[in-house]
């Protein structure tokens, strides 16, 4: 089976060449894939495709791959593949659903934690030589309320750990499956004090955090977006904090992350960047300059042993097909 692998890395090459079953044909592009790429022709036959976060398969692309009967995703998220086209193409969509719910849950916590124990102003007054006591400041996580806004595998180990720092942990999802504290949204952001962002980006969630929606937080509430940019507004969540509607926020994700290529000449997404993007960029980079935000570059997922579970999941969704198994209760698959 010859499978394309795009936006691989170095340590993922080392990974999977080492490990790859002897019935594929690999071809490795360090890119991602996008609506500008250049396709070599020799690859337009391939029968498989495999892609990290940063790449997009929409209809076009696709369209161009007449062989193609697979996407296997090294990610759990699948909102950068269009699956109307694939359902209508009969393309088989694999993911990897539980690579790392802990490494995201943990690294919420460490932008919670450097938000409220205000670690980087700490820092920065070494730094600078100016320790104003009074300026540095923080806040006890015990006895605060943490609001989950999707419980799923990654909102319950939030929950885990919110607990074991003594906070009351209130949730919303749409599935409320457990014996959780589960509440409205609107009654969410009324009482919480940290908002976590955890659920899929969909149509309905798709700028759900919208002006309306953060005027109804705490002034003093923190909001964590580690989930997918688009569910945020940025103009509305950089004038909530400018006009100290709330008291800061951390952002793992945000709108418009294709603006963050390094170089024009390598990535393959610039072209795409619409002026409209380029407006919301320019409030995520104001955000970024306040002293009460934190943003990383979608960087909740990288740890070495959940990269490792990324290629392991991604190699066996890539057996059960080699060895025939669609039929008896094949695992990881989004789409049939």
């Amino acid at each position: 089976m010859k499978i394309l692998f795009y936006d691989t890395r170095k340590n993922e090459f080392e990974y999977l060449t080492q490990n790859m079953p002897s019935q594929l044909e690999p071809y490795f592009i360090n890119s991602p894939i996008g609506e500008y790429s250049y396709i070599d022709d020799n690859y337009l036959d391939c029968e498989a495709i495999s892609i990290f976060v940063n790449s997009t398969l929409n209809s076009e692309i696709l369209s161009k791959f007449k062989n193609l009967k697979y996407i296997f995703l090294r990610s759990t998220g699948y909102s950068n593949v269009d699956i109307n086209y694939c359902k209508e193409n009969n393309i088989m969509i694999f993911n990897v659903p539980q690579y790392g719910s802990s490494t995201v849950a943990e690294y919420a916590f460490a932008l919670i934690l450097s938000l409220v124990k205000k670690i980087y102003e700490a820092k920065n007054s070494i730094l600078e030589g100016a320790v104003e006591r009074e300026e540095l400041t923080g806040f006890d996580l015990k006895n605060k309320i943490m609001g989950i806004i999707g419980l799923g595998s990654i909102g319950r180990k939030i929950l885990n750990i919110a607990h074991g720092f003594g906070m009351e942990v209130i949730a919303n999802d749409i599935e409320q499956k457990g014996a959780y504290k589960y509440v409205d949204l609107d009654e969410l952001l009324e009482k919480s004090d940290f908002v976590t962002i955890n659920c899929p980006l969909t149509s309905q969630t798709k700028g759900m955090i919208n002006k309306e929606a953060i005027a109804k937080m705490k002034r003093t509430a923190f909001l964590i977006n580690i989930a997918r940019g688009d569910i945020v507004d940025t103009q509305a969540l950089y004038r909530a904090v400018i006009d100290k509607k709330i008291q800061g926020c951390a952002l793992d994700v945000f709108e418009c992350e294709e603006v963050l290529c390094e170089t024009y000449s390598t990535c393959q997404k610039y072209r795409n960047i619409e002026e409209v993007c380029l407006k919301k960029y320019f409030f995520i980079d104001k955000l970024s300059k306040l002293p009460n935000v934190i943003i990383t570059p979608h960087n909740a997922y990288n740890t070495y042993e959940a990269n490792q579970r990324i290629l392991k999941t991604t190699l066996y969704n890539i057996k059960q097909v080699l060895n025939n198994e669609l039929n008896s209760g094949v695992k990881n698959l989004v789409l049939i």
